[in-house]
């Protein structure tokens, strides 16, 4: 019984130590444990298989993923940085830029602005093409000149009172629609994330008037296409206590995990401490440095059983960026079986 107890402890914990971890491989595949069944089932994987969605606050969402392999939850976190497509600018024609940011760091400041477009609207602009079309770009303009202000304050020397426009922000990008996508799209409001993001600072006579071609795209060409902040997962925290800890060594227990982790409970008169939400852990192993209480804890996490977090830019909601990396996965999938399809028997 107590080898068995080991095996499973090796097959479905990740076991964190004071000078290592233990059980980081995946060792279930056929054959490499007597008694234990771990051939491929579909039925098997579909009935253990589950995803679970925690919340979603602020455009970030937690969901559990539990029943999978490292590598599959790997691929899905890829997915998800590099082959969510979205919208973002491409091209910037400056037709006038007389501040002091040179025309090459402005360009590269606007393409990292995240434009609020839907790009499931739009198709890939085909390579080569110059001119954008209504189907395949957005269109936006920068027009703005800073001028002093004639009602400010002699002794003043706050730039607020003293100018007007010196401030540029990614709210003066205009949408100016190409062919009919005013027809196309008579109820889009397409703009930036965030209004309030600096693009650069101007003085009085100082203007810039660029004009910017926004296209589709993927973070694995470059980054400012990326549709997510953050995009990160890791394996459910299970601490286990093994045997009973109490009064002062409750209190020291309780200091050395994150709050909400240990809570401490009064039995007859004694100070017990407790697991109560292993999740809200971030394994600091300080438990380790004390050592009345090292050889009292064990602490591993749940091999297949994931956290994910999707932080989303804002251009999407965090559960469309799911669904559309659950989709792209699937294309995946289903075009390595087409190939496999493809190869001649012999």
């Amino acid at each position: 019984m107590a080898s068995r107890r080991s095996t499973d402890e090796m097959r479905e914990r990740v076991v964190l130590g004071e000078f290592g971890v233990r059980n980081v491989h995946s060792t279930d595949f056929p054959g490499n444990y007597p008694g234990y069944d771990d051939a491929w089932d579909q039925q098997r994987f579909e009935e253990e298989f589950r995803v679970d969605v925690v919340g979603e606050e602020d455009g970030v969402l937690e969901f559990d993923m539990v029943g999978i392999d490292a590598a599959i939850a790997n691929a899905f976190r890829r997915i998800l940085l590099a082959e969510v497509p979205t919208m973002a600018v491409e091209k910037v024609f400056v037709y006038n830029n007389t501040s002091i940011v040179q025309d090459e760091i402005l360009a590269h400041r606007l393409g990292l602005i995240p434009i609020r477009a839907d790009p499931r609207l739009f198709e890939y602009r085909n390579q080569g093409d110059e001119e954008g079309t209504e189907i395949d770009t957005l269109q936006f303009q920068l027009k703005i000149k800073c001028s002093r202000n004639p009602q400010a304050a002699k002794e003043s020397s706050d730039p607020n009172e003293l100018y007007f426009n010196h401030k540029v922000y990614s709210k003066h990008m205009t949408w100016v629609p190409l062919g009919n996508q005013t027809d196309l799209f008579p109820d889009a409001d397409f703009r930036p994330v965030h209004d309030d993001i600096l693009i650069a600072l101007l003085r009085p006579g100082q203007e810039i008037d660029v004009l910017m071609h926004c296209v589709k795209g993927i973070g694995k060409d470059h980054a400012k296409f990326s549709p997510v902040a953050t995009a990160s997962y890791r394996l459910l925290p299970d601490i286990t206590l093994l045997q009973p800890i109490e009064d002062e060594a409750a209190e020291t227990l309780q200091k050395c995990f994150s709050p909400g982790v240990i809570e401490i409970q009064n039995i007859k008169g004694k100070k017990v401490a407790r697991v109560a939400n292993a999740r809200l852990d971030t394994f600091g192993r300080e438990v380790f440095r004390h050592e009345g209480l090292k050889n009292l804890v064990r602490l591993a996490r749940v091999r297949n059983h994931y956290i994910f977090s999707v932080e989303s830019t804002g251009i999407l909601p965090p559960d469309v960026l799911v669904s559309e990396a659950i989709k792209i996965l699937m294309g995946k999938c289903q075009r390595f079986l087409n190939e496999l399809d493809a190869v001649p028997m012999e």
